[in-house]
């Protein structure tokens, strides 16, 4: 079964950071560019970050640019999300996805407050 179980998110205070966890199963984790997605609340869905299958080639939306960064080990089909520096704005349900096969994951929630 082609699954991504997400993790990590948590209620952090602004300034802190979190990191995120996504776990794969089910396919060739290392063939697959993967991506991080978000939705704050009442807004649209937003691109975090894409990376290639070797860990090559990430890209970060502008808004957490400098502040968050991706990592993945393919020997244990992981795919982190770590986030610095956090601020209210940042508040969202996470998502992981990979590219091929195009799956998502279910969700985690962030939420940066004092």
């Amino acid at each position: 079964q082609v699954q991504l179980v997400e993790s990590g998110g948590e209620l952090v205070q602004p300034g802190g950071s979190l990191r995120l966890s996504c776990g794969a199963s089910g396919f060739t984790f290392s063939n697959s560019g993967m991506l991080w997605y978000r939705q704050a609340p009442g807004k649209e869905r937003e691109g975090v970050g894409t990376i290639g299958a070797y860990g090559d080639l990430a890209n970060y939306a502008d808004s957490v640019k400098g502040r968050f960064t991706m990592s993945r080990d393919n020997g244990k089909n992981a795919f982190d999300l770590q986030m610095n520096n956090l601020k209210p704005k940042d508040t969202a349900v996470s998502f992981c996805g990979a590219l091929s096969p195009a799956v998502w994951g279910q969700r985690t929630q962030a939420t940066v407050s004092e």
